[in-house]
């Protein structure tokens, strides 16, 4: 069950990214497109390298959607303030509520699960 929902989420969020790509190059930018400048430009901490348990996994992805969310909110407002209707929409319509609907599915369904809060990296290195 958790690797279909994992592959479902998967699926949305890279349907986010190329509409957001597509965007950016409609507009005369260049999109990123290798994982390893995503990975220098990202917000989103990245995990631990080895494996975690599936309640550090979802909180992980919570927090990354929370991250998200309030980047995707920003970028409404200032795409409104200038004028860009076609970008407003986008990252409304598709990123805004993708991710929200998102959180809301896991949120729903964490309600059993114990709480489990990932360990801040200084908190680990402190530890050893």
């Amino acid at each position: 069950m958790v690797f279909a929902f994992f592959d479902k989420h998967y699926n949305e969020q890279v349907e986010s990214v190329d509409s957001i790509a597509e965007r950016i190059q409609l507009l005369g930018g260049v999109s990123l497109a290798m994982a390893a400048d995503v990975a220098e430009t990202t917000q989103i901490e990245r995990p631990p390298r080895g494996r975690e348990e599936v309640p550090v996994q979802l909180s992980r992805l919570l927090d990354a959607h929370q991250v998200i969310i309030g980047e995707v909110r920003t970028l409404a407002r200032r795409a409104s303030e200038i004028g860009d209707d076609g970008t407003n929409d986008l990252v409304v319509s598709e990123v805004l509520r993708t991710n929200e609907l998102q959180v809301w599915f896991l949120s729903e369904h964490l309600v059993n699960v114990p709480l489990v809060k990932a360990k801040e990296p200084s908190m680990t290195a402190g530890a050893a």
